[in-house]
C-alpha cells in the first residue's frame, strides 16, 4: 500500500507542473481558437446577458433553477481558499509576473468553461425525480453515442466520487483551524458546518441554488470589500503594481527571503497553476452546476460560464493579489511560500485583532459554499452511476468527511491524494472537450445567426425597447 501510495503522490507531483499548463493551457487555447474567441467577440453581449440580468427575477420551471442559481452553484465549487491564499503564493513562488499568467490562464479558461457549460446543456438528462442532471458523464455518454463516452463518462464520474472524500476533509480543516485563536474547539465548528450541509443539501437542487445565489455574492462582495480598501489607502503604489506584473511576466523576479529571483518559467509556472486551481477550467465540476438551469439554448447559459471564470479569477484572484503587491507584505523576509500574505495584507490596514475574526468568517463561507457544491457534485456522480437511492445515501460521505476535517485527522497525504485524483478526473474531460468541440461549434453558430431566435432576437428586442423611449 504504500509503494502504490508513494507511486500515485510521485505522478501528482509531476502531473502538477508542465504537463498540467500544457493539457488545460492547450485545452484552453485550441477552443479559443475553435469558437472563434467568443469571450472578446460577444464580450458586451455576454456582460449584458450576465452582470446585466444577475438579480433579475426570473419564473424557472420544474426541476431547474434560474441561469444566475446555476452560476453561482458552480462558482461555490470554485470560489474559496486558492483565491485567499493560492494567489498569494504564487507571488512569493514566482513574483508578481506571475499574476500575469493567472489571468493568461483565465481568459483561455473562459471558453473550456464556456464549452463544458454549453455541453452539460445540450446533453442533461432528467433523473427519476423530475429534475435536469448533466456534466462531464452524460456529455461523454451522450455526445460520442458509443462506448468510448460511456467509459470516459464512467471514467470521470467515478474519479470524481472518489475525489470529493478527501476534499470535502480537507476544505473543512482549512476552515476549522482559523477559529482557534477565539478558543472555539475546531470539532463544534467542523458539527455547525455539517448541520448547516444537511439543512442546505437534503433541499435538492432548487435550495441549493437558492442558497448558493444568495451566499457566493455575500461572501464575495464582503471579502471584496475589504480587500478594495486596502487597495485604495495605497492607491499612490498601485501604477507601479500594475507595471511590476507586465515587466516581472517576461523577466522574473520573487520576493525576498531566501529566494534567489524567479525566473521567467517560475512565474509562468505558479501563476498558470494557481489559476487552474482557481477556476478549474477544463475540470468539469462546473458543468454539473450549470445543468441544472432554465435556459432556452446551451450557449445562453455557455455564456455564464464565461462569467464563472470572470468573477472568480479576473476580479477576486486581481483583488487578493492587488492588495499583497499595493502593501508591499510579499517583500518581507517573513514571506516564507506566500501562505500567509493575504492576511499579512489586511493586517497591515486593520490590525490583527479585526483580520483574524474577518479572515475567519470569509475562509468559513468560502468553504461551507464549496462543500456544499462537493456534496451536490458528487451525489449527482453517485446517481449517475448507480441511481437516485443510492445517491441520496452516498450524499452522506461527504457530509462525514467535512465532519472528519474538524476531528485534528492528519491530512498531509490527503493532499497529495487530492492532486493525484483531480489529475485523473480532468483527463478524460479534457479529451472529451477536444472530441466534442465541433457540437459546440454548431451551437454556436445556431444561436447567433439563426434569424429571429436567441441573440437576434434579443439584439431586435433591445433595438426596439432603445427605439420606443427615443420617440
Amino acid at each position: 500500500m504504500k509503494a502504490i501510495l508513494d507511486l500515485c503522490i510521485s505522478f501528482a507531483n509531476w502531473f502538477w507542473g508542465i504537463p498540467i499548463l500544457i493539457v488545460i493551457g492547450g485545452t484552453g487555447l485550441y477552443l479559443c481558437i475553435r469558437l472563434g474567441f467568443p469571450q472578446f467577440r460577444h464580450f458586451g453581449y455576454i456582460c449584458s446577458q450576465t452582470f446585466g440580468k444577475m438579480f433579475s427575477r426570473q419564473e424557472k420551471k420544474d426541476g431547474t433553477v434560474s441561469p444566475f442559481a446555476a452560476a453561482c452553484t458552480a462558482l461555490a465549487c470554485t470560489i474559496g481558499a486558492s483565491n485567499i491564499v493560492g494567489v498569494p503564493v504564487a507571488i512569493a513562488l514566482g513574483g508578481p509576473g506571475s499574476v500575469f499568467w493567472i489571468w493568461i490562464l483565465a481568459i483561455v479558461g473562459m471558453v473550456s468553461k464556456y464549452a463544458e457549460a454549453a455541453l452539460s446543456v445540450k446533453h442533461r438528462v432528467k433523473n427519476e425525480d423530475g429534475v435536469y442532471v448533466g456534466g462531464p458523464y452524460y456529455y461523454c455518454k451522450k455526445g460520442f453515442g458509443n462506448k468510448f463516452g460511456v467509459i470516459l463518462g464512467t471514467w470521470f464520474a467515478a474519479a470524481l466520487m472518489i475525489e470529493f472524500i478527501p476534499s470535502a476533509a480537507t476544505q473543512a480543516a482549512s476552515a476549522c483551524i482559523q477559529f482557534e485563536f477565539m478558543g472555539i474547539d475546531q470539532k463544534v465548528v467542523a458539527i455547525v458546518m455539517c448541520v448547516l450541509l444537511v439543512i442546505v443539501c437534503m433541499g435538492g437542487v432548487q435550495r441549493i441554488g437558492s442558497v448558493c445565489d444568495k451566499l457566493v455574492p455575500a461572501m464575495a462582495i464582503i471579502y471584496l470589500l475589504g480587500a478594495l480598501i486596502i487597495i485604495f489607502a495605497n492607491i499612490g503604489t498601485l501604477p507601479g503594481v500594475i507595471g511590476s506584473i507586465f515587466a516581472n511576466a517576461f523577466t522574473g523576479r520573487a520576493a525576498v527571503g531566501g529566494f534567489g529571483g524567479a525566473t521567467v518559467a517560475m512565474a509562468i509556472r505558479w501563476g498558470a497553476a494557481r489559476g487552474v486551481y482557481s477556476n478549474e477550467a477544463c475540470v468539469g465540476t462546473g458543468a454539473i452546476g450549470h445543468a441544472a438551469s432554465d435556459v432556452d439554448h446551451p450557449i445562453r447559459q455557455a455564456n455564464w460560464g464565461v462569467f464563472e471564470v470572470t468573477v472568480d479569477t479576473i476580479i477576486v484572484c486581481t483583488v487578493t493579489a492587488l492588495a499583497v503587491l499595493c502593501t508591499g507584505v510579499w517583500t518581507s523576509p517573513d514571506a516564507g511560500d506566500g501562505g500567509t500574505l493575504a492576511q499579512a495584507a489586511f493586517v497591515s490596514m486593520y490590525g490583527a485583532g479585526f483580520t483574524q475574526y474577518f479572515i475567519a468568517i470569509c475562509v468559513f463561507l468560502f468553504v461551507f459554499s464549496t462543500n456544499i457544491a462537493i456534496v451536490f457534485y458528487g451525489e449527482k456522480q453517485a446517481e449517475a452511476l448507480f441511481g437516485t437511492k443510492f445517491a441520496k445515501v452516498w450524499r452522506w460521505i461527504y457530509i462525514i468527511g467535512t465532519l472528519i476535517g474538524g476531528f485534528g485527522v492528519t491530512l498531509s497525504t490527503l493532499y497529495s491524494l487530492l492532486d493525484f485524483l483531480l489529475a485523473i478526473v480532468i483527463i478524460p474531460n479534457v479529451l472529451a472537450l477536444l472530441l466534442l468541440a465541433p457540437q459546440v461549434k454548431k451551437l454556436q453558430h445556431e444561436f447567433y445567426h439563426t434569424p429571429g431566435m436567441y441573440y437576434l432576437a434579443d439584439k431586435a428586442a433591445k433595438e426596439s425597447k432603445k427605439s420606443s423611449k427615443t420617440k
